[in-house]
């Protein structure tokens, strides 16, 4: 079968993003939520980029990206009005900014959670990360953080799992502190893997899915309502075939949005092959 002849392309059709211009097929694997959606979000985890580097992931990958965590403590470390600019341009783009959980637990640290929240919504960050990755909370102290970040009008994100390799909790105790997270007021439960991927949470020191712990909180959590860290490839492949394009993924470095997407839709021949 020929492919025709080339077709002569209107310069007006460039500038106004006509339909004349979107691809003739679809996604090859169909049922992937467009935004605003409730699950299936992707979780940019961004070390430190400067405005144009932000703007230009943006510009590509904006509606396929959910939330932008400001990793660790970074967000202590850029300069206000740049801080601010950053936040305002990731709004513009109808993605929701926010700490990573390192910076409120250094807050609870030194005694400034209340202090810190408020300049968390002055500066526009739309939610907080409550993690006890390093620290200590007892179970009354996490509930009060969950409740005061809502207080302050703040979407709240509950991290469950410790940094270290070495201070693993076991899954069931895991999923039991994710349950309790949602009953206090958590929006979702985000399963700790670092920026590696390798030792904590549900994969094991070569990054490898445990299966056994999959099962367990998978079994016990809403999947809906639970986001995964997932920093590589092959751990965001082995997600989307065990629960489907619409699993939420977390720590998914800036640069691989678009392809996480290939991942979800079929574009790439990891999923392609479900359909061949």
């Amino acid at each position: 079968m020929g492919l025709g002849p080339w077709e002569e392309i209107d310069v007006q059709d460039v500038w106004t993003g006509s339909p004349a211009l979107s691809p003739p097929i679809g996604a090859p694997l169909p049922g992937r939520l467009a935004k605003p959606r409730r699950e299936g979000l992707t979780v940019v985890m961004d070390k430190g980029l400067g405005l144009a580097a932000t703007r230009d992931v943006l510009e590509v990958a904006a509606a396929h990206v959910d939330l932008w965590k400001l990793a660790f403590g970074t967000a202590a470390l850029y300069p206000a009005r740049l801080l601010q600019e950053k936040i305002a341009l990731v709004r513009s783009y109808g993605v929701d900014p926010y700490p990573g959980g390192t910076f409120i637990e250094a807050a609870y640290l030194q005694g400034r959670v209340p202090a810190v929240f408020a300049y968390v919504r002055r500066m526009g960050f739309a939610a907080v990360e409550i993690s006890d990755g390093t620290i200590r909370l007892a179970r009354h102290e996490r509930r009060a953080l969950i409740r005061a970040a809502r207080e302050a009008g703040l979407r709240v994100l509950a991290e469950v799992g410790k940094k270290d390799p070495d201070r693993q909790p076991p899954p069931e105790a895991l999923a039991e502190q994710g349950l309790l997270d949602l009953e206090d007021g958590a929006e979702y439960i985000i399963v700790e893997a670092r920026e590696s991927g390798k030792g904590v949470g549900i994969y094991d020191k070569a990054g490898e899915v445990k299966e056994d712990s999959l099962a367990v909180l998978a079994g016990a959590l809403p999947v809906d309502r639970v986001i995964w860290e997932a920093p590589q490839k092959p751990q965001q492949q082995a997600l989307i075939l065990r629960f489907g394009a619409n699993v939420s993924l977390g720590n998914v470095p800036p640069g691989e949005a678009l392809a996480l997407e290939s991942l979800r839709q079929g574009w790439r021949g990891d999923t392609l092959a479900l359909v061949t």
